[in-house]
């Protein structure tokens, strides 16, 4: 699959986004100060995708809306959680972070425009 494709496939491009942020937190020193902040952010940003799988099997409009939403939620939590851990490691992994945070800004976006539209 190419990337371009892969962009547009969300049930895709949430699993892909938390297996980056797996592979990212792999790389971090643990210590007091970073291993609850990693801990936190592996939950919320796998969540997202488990969410979305979810919804994708929602047994009603109300179910998958409510999943949706989740999915915003857990999004929202990880972009803060992106931010806890940009002031707790190395300047070194900051591009790589901002990359991170960006992708889940998208995907808050996205799952708050798919909200929107479900209210209508």
């Amino acid at each position: 699959m190419s990337q371009l494709s892969n962009k547009y496939d969300l049930e895709e491009r949430t699993a892909r986004f938390g297996e980056d942020v797996i592979l990212f937190c792999r790389k971090l020193k643990l210590d007091d100060i970073t291993r609850p902040i990693i801990i936190q952010l592996i939950r919320s940003a796998t969540s997202i995708g488990a969410n979305y799988t979810e919804a994708n099997n929602a047994s009603s409009k109300k179910d998958f809306a409510n999943k949706i939403f989740i999915c915003k939620k857990e999004a929202q939590e990880t972009k803060y959680w992106l931010r806890m851990l940009s002031k707790a490691v190395i300047e070194d992994e900051s591009a790589e972070l901002r990359n991170l945070w960006k992708e889940c800004h998208e995907l808050t976006m996205i799952f708050q425009k798919i909200c929107n539209s479900l209210r209508k």
